[in-house]
């Protein structure tokens, strides 16, 4: 029997985060789960986010419970299990120490992208929202554990060479390359949260990675101070991203 493989990717959000998961989800050895403690976060924090109390209706709600989920049996027969979390999110009593035996990846993204996208779905008004520190703690926390610092993905060099980065991070995770990671079905997923009715049209609409990205966005003096307050964070985890 194969080993069972369950993969924490851990970003904030507009990271292209949704694209890797459906890239994942076009493996016929992997499951899928989008965000899973996004229930618990919005019951917990009452943040306003849009859709919040159908998201929490919707979801699991309670941390320990999700978290048993996660660490059990990957679904519908599956070898591996590609789990996208936002480090941000955990708000309650779990956290990455609670995953021992996942594999755990980073992936990232210009702040001044990931601020140019979020400022169009959502209010923002902290640098917190974005979960840069938080995503460079959990790394930090993760490199610490295992002794070596864990893998990193820059959305931008996804999108300039999906194939070349992708195969790049299965073989750091210790899963072989799928050239069915390029492509997936256009439309909502069955593994979508149901806040991807708000947050996933640029994604529903795709059948692939998108374009190589362009110029950085330029940001009025408001915006801008937030991304500049992302970029160390950013800067220190951009280090380690894997080239392909």
């Amino acid at each position: 029997m194969s080993e069972a493989i369950r993969i924490a990717m851990w970003s904030g959000p507009r990271n292209i985060s949704t694209a890797m998961m459906r890239s994942f989800g076009s493996r016929a050895d992997c499951a899928v789960s989008d965000e899973p403690f996004y229930g618990a976060f919005l019951k917990d924090s009452r943040e306003a986010h849009p859709m919040a109390e159908e998201v929490i209706a919707d979801m699991d709600c309670d941390w320990n419970s999700v978290i048993e989920k996660l660490s059990g049996p990957i679904p519908a027969g599956k070898t591996a299990w590609y789990q996208k979390h936002m480090p941000h999110h955990m708000v309650g009593p779990i956290g990455i120490a609670d995953f021992p035996q996942h594999r755990h990846a980073f992936l990232i993204r210009a702040p001044e992208r990931v601020v140019a996208s979020y400022r169009n779905k959502n209010e923002l008004h902290s640098p917190e929202m974005l979960g840069f520190a938080k995503l460079r703690a959990y790394f930090d926390q993760e490199a610490n554990r295992i002794g070596s610092p864990p893998p990193v993905v820059d959305s931008d060099d996804i999108l300039r060479n999906p194939a070349g980065v992708l195969e790049k991070l299965c073989e750091v995770l210790g899963i072989s390359w799928d050239p069915a990671m390029l492509s997936w079905a256009k439309g909502p997923h069955p593994e979508d949260g149901i806040w991807g009715a708000h947050w996933y049209d640029k994604v529903n609409a795709s059948t692939g990675f998108g374009a190589s990205p362009g110029p950085l966005p330029l940001l009025d003096d408001d915006f801008g101070r937030l991304a500049d307050a992302c970029r160390e964070d950013y800067e220190a985890l951009k280090h380690y991203a894997l080239c392909a």
